[in-house]
Parts: C-alpha cells; structure tokens; sequence
C-alpha cells in the first residue's frame, strides 16, 4: 500500500502553504545552508528512513530551505504570480502534501526535484525553464486530455500573465491525480481533477482583465474640406431696364434669375466662406457714370436677396466699364448695333467661395 501510517493527516494545498510558512518562519537555518541546499538537488530520506524525529527534522529542513529559495526569488523582483515561480511553488506544496500523508513511492521526491530544477534555472537565469514542461513525474496516468488542452490554450492567449499562477498549479494538479489514480484509483484522484478544473475556470473567467486596455488607434486626420469659388454671371440687360439700376428698375425675369441663384447657394453649401456683387457695365458713356452705375447695380441685387431671406453677408463692388469680355472695336457712338454688341459687357457677377455639399470630408 502507498499510505501504510495513520499517523499522519491529509492536508489541503493552503494547509500546506500555511505549513511551510510556518517551517521558514521558525527555521534557524543558517544562510549558508541555505545557499548550499540552491547548488545540489534537495534529497529527501528515503521512505524506509522516515521513521525517526531526526530524519523527518531533516526532510522539514530540505522543505525549508527550497521554500526560502522561492522567497529569495520574490524578493528579487520575481512575482508570486509569475508561471516559472508558481509552478516551482505548486510542485513544492503537493510534494510536501504526500510527503505528510506518507507517501512511500517515488513521486514526493520527484515533485520536489522537479521544483529545485525551475528554482535553480530562474537563479541562474537559464532558458528554457523546467516550468515549459509538465512531466508525469512517477509514471503518472495522464487524465483529462481536455483539461490539458484548456491549459495549452489559456497560455497562448494575449491575457496568459493575468492567471499564469492558476494554469501552473492547475498542471501541477493534473499529475497530482495521475499518481493517485496509478496508485490508488478515481476516488482518491477526483478530488485533484477538480481543483486542476476549478482553477482553469478561474483562469478562464480572469481572461485577459489585467492587461492594460489597448492604445487608442490614432484616428485618420479627416482631409481639408474641397473650399470652391463659383460664379454666376448675370446680363444686366436681364436685370434691369436698360441703364437702370434701382430695385424698381429690376425685371420679373431678373428677379427669377436672382431667385434660382439663391436656391442654389442655399441648397448647394454646407459652408459659405463669402459672397461678392460685382457690377460691370460697358464702354459706352462717362467712366465716372459707369462706375457708379455699376455700384448701384451691385447693391440693388444684394438688397434684393436680403429681401428675400437671404442672411449670408454680401459685400458689394462696383468695377465700371473695367474687365471688358467683349471689345466690338473703338467707336464709341452708341449704335443699336455696338450696343447690342457690348451686351455681355453690362453684367453683374455673383461669386461663392465655400464648401459644397459632397465636397466635404
């Protein structure tokens, strides 16, 4: 039989821990014998031997002294949750478990060597660790391939530092059952099955909560809205009675005209950045008359597109007889036919600079 002594009692893993707490607290090992256990695998008394208070003392010490190497680690900046650690810490706890419950196979040394084998490449700083792989330490039955499967999966995941400590122990767990099950069966098995499966729900659950919420995604800088200039030429001569300039010289087509440019403007922009009146006129008469008149002009269609509801601000200007688009010679006797040729001359020109709608980005 495996346990032939009922001298001692089963301990839970916490009872453990709290066990070999206890031993490092009260432990008057010297520092030396600390740092000489860290150079040689920690041996236990073979299981024949562990029948006096001096071997078992012994056994205690050898618990001690690889508990101490794990506290020396932490204290060097090495988390209690990190996976190399951990597993080195949950391999000690169920060797020392069965070492209590008087286990006289194989696996309570084997547990604890392979605790010492990731103590001592963390201490000397080796790659890869022990910790990687999981062995069936004691010819140990491998149970519950998708438990297995769970902690493989869990430690590839981007969130695997936030439960590390969890899939470690819960590995270290899973052959914990595989030797009680080769010794003894599924009833003394079951109990480490489930805390390897509690703990990989655990891990589960705490996904990847510890990590630091991703970077913002530095957002696509929106282009510079398209800004346009469009202009609406309008013939004087469509406006306003022939050499008129006032709003009771405007005529009805003219106004329509005004009416359609407005709607356009209004409906056509998202931003109007400004809208000029220019009034032009021909060559024909004084260029001081021109000037005025084409002043006038320009402010008569800006007053009647106020009129109208249209609350964009208008500046107003007055150019003359500048900017001729049509020549028709020199002379300069007001014919039917010159002045029919100057038509385009007399106008008044509508710009709008802004942001159309569909331009925008």
């Amino acid at each position: 039989m495996k346990k032939t002594s009922t001298s001692f009692k089963a301990f839970n893993i916490k009872t453990i821990s709290m066990l070999v707490g206890t031993l490092i607290m009260s432990s008057t090992i010297m520092s030396s014998t600390v740092q000489a256990e860290t150079s040689a695998e920690p041996l236990l008394n073979e299981a024949k031997d562990r029948i006096t208070d001096q071997a078992i003392r012994a056994d205690q010490a050898t618990y001690t002294a690889t508990q101490a190497r794990i506290y020396a680690l932490n204290e060097t900046g090495i988390p209690v949750a990190d996976y190399n650690l951990s597993k080195a810490q949950c391999w000690l706890d169920v060797s020392l478990h069965e070492y209590t419950r008087n286990d006289r196979s194989a696996f309570p040394q084997e547990a604890l060597s392979q605790s010492a084998g990731i103590l001592t490449a963390l201490e000397q700083n080796t790659s890869p660790n022990p910790a990687e792989q999981t062995p069936l330490v004691n010819n140990a039955d491998k149970l519950r391939e998708d438990l297995w499967a769970k902690a493989g999966t869990l430690m590839q995941a981007p969130g695997k530092t936030c439960y590390a400590q969890k899939v470690a122990c819960a590995e270290v767990e899973l052959v914990h059952a595989g030797n009680e099950h080769k010794q003894q069966g599924w009833r003394h098995a079951k109990p480490y099955v489930q805390i390897a499966e509690d703990l990989l729900a655990e891990a589960d659950a705490i996904g990847d909560s510890c990590l630091p919420p991703p970077a913002p995604v530095a957002a696509t800088p929106l282009a510079a809205p398209i800004e346009t200039v469009e202009e609406f030429s309008i013939a004087a001569d469509a406006l306003f009675k022939f050499n008129k300039s006032s709003g009771d010289d405007l005529l009805p087509a003219g106004k329509q005209t005004l009416d359609d440019i407005a709607a356009k403007i209004n409906d056509g922009y998202v931003v109007i950045d400004s809208i000029k009146l220019t009034g032009y006129t021909d060559r024909l008469g004084s260029e001081g008359y021109n000037q005025k008149l084409s002043e006038r002009r320009a402010q008569t269609v800006k007053a009647y597109l106020q009129s109208k509801g249209f609350t964009h601000v208008i500046e107003t200007y007055g150019k003359g007889e500048a900017d001729q688009v049509a020549e028709c010679g020199t002379s300069t006797k007001p014919t039917k036919a010159l002045t029919d040729c100057l038509q385009p001359n007399r106008r008044v020109v509508v710009e709008v600079k802004g942001v159309k709608k569909g331009t925008a980005q």
